[in-house]
């Protein structure tokens, strides 16, 4: 008898699921209304703070990576990269300025 029946659900679904389903997804949303929980979204000072760190990191990687390769094209090794390298810092520095950094509201 047990080696007749395939072992998987029937196609229609049922009732009984459905409903489970239902009353699980209210006692979570009571559950989280009484805890107080909310979702957590980024806001402007976590978007601003990744901003600051990708600039800081592009600058230091991209001048270093140019400086790293004129080095190996003209064979003027270190002296390249120390001067790209200084000068991706200064970009960041510069760019992270700008970013920071608000104006004042027209009138």
């Amino acid at each position: 008898m047990a080696a007749d029946t395939s072992g998987q659900d029937p196609a229609g679904e049922d009732s009984r699921i459905a409903s489970l389903e239902e009353r699980i997804a209210k006692a979570e949303q009571v559950e989280k209304v009484r805890q107080g929980a909310t979702e957590q979204v980024a806001d402007d000072g976590s978007r601003l703070g990744n901003r600051v760190l990708a600039e800081l990191i592009g600058g230091l990687v991209g001048g270093a990576l140019i400086g790293w390769v004129l080095d190996r094209f003209f064979n003027t090794s270190p002296w390249l990269l120390l001067v790209f390298l200084g000068l991706g810092i200064a970009a960041a520095f510069r760019n992270i300025i700008r970013l920071t950094t608000t104006k004042p509201p027209e009138r």
